[in-house]
């Protein structure tokens, strides 16, 4: 036991209960635990399998590659609309993790297989960028900025791009373009600080 994630649980205004009920359930499959990104997460040899999250309306595992796994109970959620890989289950009480129990382990023990046979998801493929109107034209007017974009991972670029097209209206995609040169220019991505 990781005394990080001790203090971690104790500290925890929301899903105490259910987050000891999840450790002792990850560490009795064998899992060591540490935390990272704020967040107990357990490991299989190095590897990041699975982490403890809390939200305001629930508590989840987040299983790292849980795109690998066979779900024959229908309890694996993608977390978001671009998610490809990681998928979690939900809980909104320690009861439905007494009793899903079980069923966790299997899920559990089937993530721990899948890193033991090295098993990776294929990194998509992604077609050119269209960039946002708005975007291009600060391209074609910056070099300097055109250069440092062009230089960020193809992750962050897709992330910007995604945050400069969802607007409607042309003044409001402006208005994020602007306020994100100076981050590109630095080669940072849009949620780094």
């Amino acid at each position: 036991m990781n005394s990080a994630v001790d203090t971690y649980i104790s500290k925890a205004q929301k899903w105490q209960p259910e987050s000891k009920k999840l450790r002792k359930i990850l560490l009795d499959c064998g899992l060591t635990e540490t935390l990272k990104w704020g967040k107990p997460c357990y490991m299989f040899q190095e590897n990041n399998i699975i982490v403890i999250q809390g939200f305001k309306e629930y508590c989840a595992l987040l299983f790292f590659k849980g795109v690998l796994l066979n779900d024959p109970h229908g309890i694996l959620l993608k977390t978001g609309e671009n998610t490809r890989v990681g998928r979690q289950i939900r809980f909104t009480h320690v009861r439905e993790i007494v009793e899903m129990e079980p069923v966790l382990k299997t899920y559990i023990y089937q993530a721990i297989e899948v890193e033991k046979a090295g098993l990776k998801v294929e990194p998509k493929k992604h077609g050119e960028l269209i960039l946002a109107e708005e975007f291009i034209d600060h391209l074609a007017k910056q070099p300097a900025l055109k250069n440092a974009f062009e230089s960020l991972t193809p992750g962050r670029q897709r992330a910007y791009n995604l945050f400069f097209s969802a607007p409607k209206q042309s003044k409001t995609r402006s208005s994020r373009v602007e306020k994100c040169i100076k981050q590109i220019l630095q080669g940072k991505g849009l949620n780094d600080r």
